[in-house]
């Protein structure tokens, strides 16, 4: 089986690696650099509720050893406490890490991979493709190849590789975005960032502090800590536009402020780890899609003002894509379900995009509407911590419920109340072969999932309640499905009644919601979900006889 060529070994191309492996679709990734990410402590990444999930599902629970999860998020204004939010069932808690403790984790997942191949030191050089496949041309700058994957053809120094498509997660600068002329517009430098990692005792036991307009002098007008495994922060001040050029003694000045100001006035004892200054730049790709070929990642977007999340959506990337091409790839869908990746990844990018666009001016006062926000402080506060809390149209977990592959429901407001085109839920669920796991660990698999609510099934030994009541005509219905579906149970699922039927999508997204089993609307469904055509929604619109 030719493989799925992954151009850029980041966390967005180490995942969809790996993601694809778990679909069983080989996989190899043409890395330019020759060896793992530099250890950077002032370079991290917050993943949020869904992303360190798939993260964990990828490269095993371990990781998160590394990084430290969040507690809360404290916003400041001078002297003043805004507000501050407590993470817990109702607002999840992200996970605060390294991202070099992230590609490392994700790196050395793939080498135990059978399926997955990482070739360093490897640069593109062409693309050409046809309706049968694609083809790389590359030069090679040193280092070894890995085993795997059917190895290139090609003289020394140079390679071609052979695969069914091609996923260019090469960074801002992508190559394969460059080579299918696809137009990345934007702006540059939307916010910069001067960064520090320092070891130091901080009195925040665990939160994420959002300090605009601090009282002393030499911090600018806002900063943001952040905690890391071993008593280590990352801090970050505001510069003001104009590139400002930030010298070795003015950081070493804005540290020592910053942490006289949130103990008692003199600077703590600190161990400088890292340094750096971080630019935001808001770009994003006309086309995540020509042909065989696509864009993920920073080749496809690129954001992160207003905590906006920027590696959480490549992972999502990731998750969203490995599942469409893999049916494709098995022979359950066609080309087009790939279509529908640029549809619904690029729409919450640009979603994305647009409020951090909208909220920037007025929470730097250069806006007219400034004076007309109600309350200013508490209405600037939302806008300032949604994005780092996770919540809102900066934050919020991305949904589809205007997805093509969203069937339409039988009548409006339908499926509302179990969050349709949402994340699930995590709940417990006992799988075909009689173990209870949860409905999280059965996501990331080529098979859809079903998910019957049947209360009181938890008492009873499987073998009873599966020959009782729904049970056998919804097997049966499961079974003949024309997509690989599994069948769960679960005992309750919020805003689900009894004997509601779930159909959940393999990155996680509630599909369709059922009162009681429908043989038609659910085969209907899965058509849907699996982009198998257009009349497939009409036929799942209609209502149940």
């Amino acid at each position: 089986m030719e493989p799925v060529i992954i151009v850029g070994a980041g966390p967005a191309g180490l995942a969809l690696s790996l993601a694809l492996a778990r679909h069983e679709v080989p996989t190899v990734v043409l890395d330019q650099s020759t060896g793992p990410d530099e250890e950077r402590w002032a370079r991290t990444v917050v993943l949020r509720e869904d992303t360190a999930a798939l993260a964990a599902r990828l490269a095993g629970t371990g990781f998160t050893r590394g990084g430290t999860r969040l507690t809360g998020v404290r916003s400041l204004r001078r002297r003043q406490e805004v507000a501050a939010h407590t993470f817990d069932e109702a607002l999840p808690a992200p996970l605060h890490l390294p991202q070099h403790a992230l590609t490392r984790a994700l790196r050395e997942a793939l080498d135990r991979e059978p399926l997955a191949r990482l070739v360093p030191g490897t640069r593109l050089e062409e693309i050409e493709q046809d309706g049968n496949g694609v083809t790389a041309r590359t030069s090679t700058s040193g280092g070894s190849a890995s085993t795997g994957a059917p190895g290139p053809s090609g003289g020394a120094g140079t390679a071609t590789w052979h695969g069914s498509h091609l996923v260019g997660c090469d960074g801002p600068r992508s190559t394969v975005r460059k080579l299918l002329d696809i137009r990345f517009p934007g702006r540059t430098a939307v916010e910069r960032h001067a960064v520090a990692a320092v070891r130091c005792t901080l009195p925040f036991a665990g939160e994420e502090i959002l300090h605009r307009n601090p009282p002393w002098r030499g911090s600018g007008t806002e900063v943001t800590a952040r905690p890391l495994p071993g008593d280590r922060w990352r801090i970050d001040w505001l510069l003001p536009p104009g590139g400002e050029l930030v010298t070795p003694e003015a950081l070493v000045a804005r540290v020592r402020a910053t942490l006289a100001g949130w103990t008692d006035g003199t600077t703590p004892p600190y161990e400088l780890l890292d340094t750096g200054v971080h630019t935001v730049h808001h770009r994003l790709a006309r086309r995540w899609r020509a042909g065989r070929v696509l864009l993920a990642g920073d080749a496809a977007h690129l954001l992160g003002a207003l905590g906006t999340p920027a590696v959480d959506e490549g992972l999502r990337d990731a998750g969203n894509l490995a599942w469409k091409l893999a049916l494709v790839r098995h022979g359950h869908a066609g080309q087009p379900l790939l279509d529908s990746y640029q549809e619904e990844r690029r729409a919450v990018v640009a979603s994305r995009l647009r409020a951090a666009d909208q909220s920037l001016p007025i929470l730097r006062g250069a806006s007219p509407l400034r004076p007309l926000l109600p309350g200013s402080a508490r209405g600037h506060e939302a806008l300032y911590s949604d994005g780092h809390i996770g919540r809102g149209p900066l934050g919020a977990p991305p949904a589809h419920l205007h997805s093509p592959l969203t069937p339409a429901p039988a009548h409006p407001g339908a499926g509302a109340e179990v969050g349709v085109g949402d994340l699930v839920t995590d709940v417990p669920v006992t799988a075909e072969d009689g173990s209870t796991v949860r409905l999280r660990d059965r996501l990331g698999r080529t098979a859809l999932l079903v998910l019957l609510v049947a209360p009181g099934t938890g008492v009873w030994d499987r073998r009873h309640w599966m020959t009782a009541g729904v049970m056998p005509r919804l097997a049966e219905a499961v079974a003949a499905l024309p997509q690989p579906a599994e069948l769960l149970v679960t005992e309750t699922y919020p805003g689900a009644a009894a004997h509601t039927v779930l159909l959940v999508r393999p990155d996680g997204h509630l599909a369709l919601a059922l009162s009681g089993v429908d043989e038609s609307r659910l085969r209907a469904a899965a058509r849907t979900v699996c982009g198998a055509d257009t009349g497939a929604r009409e036929e799942a619109a209609r209502p149940a006889r």
